[in-house]
């Protein structure tokens, strides 16, 4: 199904610079979106202490500082891309280059800075595996999902949620020299998370993803669809979410925290699906949204706590997962 952009959306100006730059630190700082930054740091930092080490310590600090720099450039590429889309979103209006602080030009260099600056530091500080998977993590959030996904079809925070499950395995990969199955493994929580979350936020934000011609699922299937995907997604991800306790990931700490979140988040995905009309509605969308970051942080924190506390994991049900 396809949904119609609007034209004048896709021509509006952002407005232009009357002669130097206004942009100062913050707006810099505001390119690299900070709130995704901290996210991808802390997933890839799980995946760092999850892997078998053997990195130094001080390289493998520089590595996460590699990886939260090539986050902060994608932010900044996807800034300079959509700052069309953003101009009409109350959300992203006062974005720097839609709030003509900073030009499109400006953004995008220092975006393409951070990019190559961060796979080479990368490469060199550990191994070109992990630069690699950095450089496949940019050009996929960039490239596949801001400029093809975004504006094309309502699958693209599926697809292009591939971008942002990546740190994990990203992590793994810098300080281990290697890909394994686990790493894959947190990798496809994020990503069967990824959904139902944004989607949340899409049910309560409808409205300006309609008015920026952005075919997120509310706007093109309507939200009863939505709702219903949000419930076949929390049943999947509840599951998937317990499993790095069955394949020598996780402890008994990871499996009693894995499988009350996932209850919690199955429980509020049949509320947004039950409550469909007015700010019953709202309410539960904004509460599950809000749960699932809680989920997302607290299983990943179940992982790093047992690495750093040296608690055993519990016996893999799959002799040989690695």
């Amino acid at each position: 199904m396809t949904f119609a952009h609007d034209d004048t959306v896709a021509q509006t100006a952002v407005p232009a610079l009357p002669g130097p730059s206004l942009a100062g630190v913050e707006d810099y700082i505001a390119l690299l979106k900070p709130r995704v930054m901290s996210l991808v740091v802390f997933s890839a930092l799980v995946g760092m202490v999850a892997a078998p080490s053997g990195l130094h310590p001080v390289l493998a600090a520089i590595a996460l500082l590699c990886i939260a720099v090539g986050a902060g450039a994608s932010g900044a590429l996807n800034m300079w891309w959509d700052a069309d889309i953003d101009a009409v979103m109350t959300r992203t209006a006062n974005r720097p280059v839609p709030a003509g602080r900073m030009t499109p030009g400006e953004a995008c260099a220092f975006g393409v800075v951070l990019s190559v600056g961060s796979v080479l530091m990368l490469g060199l500080a550990s191994n070109w595996l992990a630069a690699g998977l950095l450089a496949f993590t940019i050009f996929f959030y960039v490239v596949i999902y801001t400029m093809w996904l975004k504006r094309w079809t309502p699958q693209n925070i599926v697809i292009g949620g591939l971008a942002g499950a990546m740190p994990p395995m990203v992590g793994w990969a810098a300080v281990s020299g290697e890909v394994s199955l686990h790493s894959a493994l947190l990798v496809a929580i994020i990503f069967m998370w990824t959904p139902p979350h944004f989607w949340a936020l899409a049910l309560i934000k409808s409205d300006d993803y309609a008015r920026a011609g952005v075919p997120m699922l509310p706007c093109v299937a309507g939200p009863d669809e939505t709702r219903r995907q949000i419930l076949l997604y929390a049943l999947a991800l509840a599951p998937l979410g317990v499993a790095p306790a069955l394949v020598g990931l996780g402890g008994w700490l990871y499996l009693a925290l894995s499988t009350v979140l996932g209850l919690g988040f199955v429980l509020r995905a049949v509320a947004v699906y039950r409550r469909r009309e007015g700010e019953a509605a709202r309410k539960a969308a904004g509460g599950l949204f809000g749960f699932s970051l809680v989920y997302l942080f607290a299983v990943l924190a179940a992982v790093l706590v047992e690495k750093l506390a040296g608690l055993p994991p519990l016996p893999s049900v799959l002799p040989g997962w690695m």
